[in-house]
């Protein structure tokens, strides 16, 4: 976890890494680095916001592994705000933002994460110029899985065979 006056050395990733989400009990999620974009995004559906104990969270189901549509995971976070989000279409929409846990091999950070349908999309999830600038990343465009690969991600997943 990053401290407040700690300052992290800078770590070199690959344009596609595997990553966990702790705060979400996903772990393992394969992320595109897409310095195009100023947020993070994760692949949702059936996202329901909800008040308990006076404060606003969001409900939301994710198939976190590439191509499996079949693994169905249950999150829920605390709901930071509402925004809206240009996508790379140039369509707006109006998107759920969390604040979670992001862990990059041995890095920990807490970053802002849009909530939205990518279904069609091959990966789950972006990772956004402000994630790589809190973690301070530095990004090689021409290499893959720096900080290692995961060969077997269900088996990472509480999964009845």
């Amino acid at each position: 976890m990053i401290k407040r006056g700690t300052r992290l050395q800078k770590m070199k990733i690959g344009w596609e890494e595997w990553c966990a989400l702790p705060s979400l009990e996903l772990p393992a999620v394969l992320a595109k680095v897409d310095t195009g974009a100023k947020t993070s995004a994760l692949h949702a559906f059936d996202i329901e916001p909800y008040v308990w104990h006076h404060q606003n969270y969001v409900r939301f189901k994710v198939h976190p592994l590439p191509h499996d549509r079949k693994l169905t995971c249950i999150c829920e976070a605390p709901l930071s705000e509402r925004r809206v989000v240009i996508s790379s279409n140039g369509e707006r929409e109006l998107r759920p933002v969390i604040l979670t846990k992001l862990q990059f091999g041995e890095r920990i950070i807490t970053a802002e994460l849009t909530l939205t349908s990518r279904h069609k999309m091959a990966f789950r999830m972006l990772l956004g110029r402000e994630a790589l600038r809190k973690a301070r990343f530095i990004v090689d465009p021409a290499k893959s899985y720096i900080l290692g690969r995961v060969r077997e991600p269900l088996s990472l997943y509480d999964v009845d065979a």
